[in-house]
């Protein structure tokens, strides 16, 4: 048995913004993708997989949430054949590992599940992502559920406030020389302990202010001039929201690329911002030349997302 594939997925803008209820983009990222399998021949990988779908089924089992319509036993059965999701989504890299698999789970296994088919109405969506964020929160201890609702959509995803969900479409690529990409910090990222700093700082009167004045104004219109095409004003929102984050979130940016992120913003060649909720595993990268941009930064692994 092989299962459908679940996709990566990228949150081009809103970090942190969306837990306060500011905007956020979210879109799928094809490049790397799991599936539920069962076979016989499992390595390590197959088996440390197959032990946290066990936890994870211990975790449902106990939940108990009318929402949630799973065949909890027919779960059960495929996990004691050795069922794992194969997957090459990077965990701890802020690109949706956990919620690709909660997709899987949810696909196979929901009663009454609604479906891509369907007229997506915001009420239908409000009610996935809710199931999606009590399934996810197994995996980070709070999940707003988006990560699973990307990848099971597989569609771009406009967050306007926390009840306000809508599947959008985004600019086709062009064959230009600007493009956002991924650079790899070459370190696991670990959600919980970033969320905990942001949850932190956020009693700061200093810092809740910034967050609604700077953070989530430059994120809004970062989002609309994406949606719109409109790529001259798009540099120059990422370069102020670039500022704000390696100004007031540098806990979340790896101390060895806070230098690399100033640099960018002082040459205009790229603008870093935070992929998921940082710590390590991917920066996000913006820049009008990606050609010069991957000579600059040709120590780094980089990878290509979209072209403007």
């Amino acid at each position: 048995m092989k299962g459908p594939l679940f996709y990566a997925k990228i949150l081009l803008f809103g970090e942190y913004g969306i837990i306060k209820d500011s905007k956020g983009l979210a879109i799928p990222y094809n490049s790397y993708q799991g599936a539920l399998i069962i076979s016989d021949d499992a390595d390590e990988k197959a088996k440390d997989s197959n032990q946290k779908l066990r936890e994870f089924y211990q975790y449902l089992l106990q939940l108990q949430d009318p929402d949630i319509e799973l065949r909890l036993e027919e779960f059960r059965n495929d996990i004691e054949k050795n069922m794992h999701f194969d997957s090459s989504i990077p965990q701890g890299y802020g690109v949706g590992s956990s919620g690709a698999l909660v997709a899987a789970i949810y696909d196979k296994y929901a009663d009454n599940k609604i479906t891509v088919l369907e007229n997506l109405t915001r009420d239908k969506l409000l009610k996935l992502k809710s199931v999606f964020s009590k399934m996810e929160s197994f995996f980070h201890g709070k999940s707003s559920g988006l990560d699973p609702l990307n990848s099971y959509l597989s569609l771009p995803i406009l967050i306007n406030s926390k009840d306000n969900l809508e599947a959008t479409g985004i600019p086709s690529q062009k064959e230009g020389k600007g493009a956002v990409f991924l650079l790899d910090s070459e370190m696991i990222g670990e959600t919980q302990p970033m969320v905990n700093i942001f949850m932190n700082k956020m009693k700061n009167e200093g810092f809740r202010k910034m967050i609604d004045r700077d953070f989530a104004r430059y994120t809004d219109d970062c989002i609309d001039d994406f949606l719109h095409g409109n790529v001259k004003s798009l540099f120059g929102n990422v370069k102020k929201l670039s500022k704000v984050v390696l100004k007031h979130f540098k806990p979340m940016i790896p101390d060895s690329f806070h230098q690399l992120w100033q640099t960018g913003i002082e040459t205009n060649d790229y603008y870093l911002k935070l992929c998921g909720s940082g710590g390590g595993g991917y920066i996000l990268g913006f820049t009008q030349d990606y050609e010069k941009a991957k000579k600059l930064l040709d120590s780094y692994k980089l990878e290509l997302v979209y072209r403007f």
